[in-house]
């Protein structure tokens, strides 16, 4: 039976529909890990994909014996794939990083140096970001700061999922069990040391991103605030009671000038506008309630994650 003692170094890569990507991140990686004299091994976590990526994963377990795969019964989406690749995992420390190269796999050597100082965790922050518009980076520069306002737990700006982390840190986060798999931010929640690597990410290798650019920047960013922090729900209220005592300041200033004799003409303009207003107010509250309710629903169903359809060399 293999034990924890076996693997130095596991690597945890969510793939789908990246079958171009996969043999030359492997070159790369492999490369890396043996010149670092490791024991390691590369689990590929699969949503079942349209192209041949699930393949080529089989023909390079049967090249090299420390790749292995897991299977998805259906898409999952990337945060759960890549927990199931962490709570799968078996080696000492565990890296999670991208199969398109975005983040190049030599950081990994120098990120694991980090980790024997004595820290539990380091991520690697970006300085710049090749390839990407100029809307995905303000989207995300607005998105980072806007977390790191609301949120009651310190997540790193300008981070994604690229880190190396300990057993220690693996244990804790199998503990949390959460459906909602915001790994940054579960990572900043468990606390211990953490430091951070600053590089320059690269553009995709070959081909185009699986989620889109816009919604799926903003998924992210809404999942990380609702996640760890109930301060919206706060302001919320707090919104409602200053538009509540402006009405009321604004029917006082209507008597006042009832009472000094002033006509009031009715405005049309005037009703829709504060009616559309206030409405609009109604329902941005009740959807951000709704949020906090959805995860309830989620949470309270204790539905698993992810479906293992199939492990290969697990």
């Amino acid at each position: 039976m293999t034990t924890l003692n076996a693997i130095d170094l596991s690597v945890v890569v969510p793939v789908y529909r990246e079958e171009a990507n996969i043999r030359p991140f492997l070159n790369r990686t492999v490369s890396v890990l043996k010149d670092m004299g490791l024991k390691y091994e590369i689990i590929f976590c699969l949503d079942p994909s349209p192209d041949r990526t699930q393949h080529v994963i089989e023909e390079e377990v049967n090249r090299n014996p420390s790749v292995k795969m897991i299977v998805f019964s259906r898409r999952f989406g990337q945060p759960a794939a890549t927990m199931a690749g962490i709570l799968h995992c078996i080696g000492e420390a565990c890296v999670v990083i991208d199969v398109d190269l975005q983040d190049p796999p030599e950081l990994i050597r120098q990120m694991y140096a980090t980790l024997k100082e004595g820290y539990e965790a380091v991520y690697a922050q970006r300085r710049s970001r090749k390839g990407e518009t100029l809307i995905k980076r303000v989207i995300s520069y607005v998105g980072y700061r806007l977390i790191a306002k609301l949120s009651e737990v310190e997540i790193p700006r300008n981070t994604g999922d690229f880190r190396i982390m300990t057993r220690r840190v693996i244990e804790e986060l199998r503990r949390l069990n959460e459906s909602h798999g915001f790994l940054r931010g579960l990572v900043a929640y468990v606390g211990y040391r953490q430091t951070c690597i600053e590089y320059d990410r690269d553009e995709r290798h070959q081909g185009r991103g699986n989620y889109n650019r816009l919604t799926g920047s903003f998924k992210i960013g809404l999942n990380g605030i609702i996640s760890f922090s109930s301060r919206p729900l706060q302001l919320m209220s707090l919104a409602g009671a200053i538009f509540a005592g402006f009405s009321f300041l604004l029917g006082g200033w209507y008597v006042l000038q009832k009472l000094v004799g002033v006509d009031i003409v009715p405005g049309l303009p005037t009703t829709v506008l504060v009616v559309t207003f206030f409405s609009g107010i109604q329902l941005l509250s009740l959807g951000l309630m709704g949020e906090y309710v959805g995860r309830i629903y989620d949470e309270v169903k204790r539905r698993p994650m992810f479906i293992v359809d199939k492990k290969v060399n697990l």
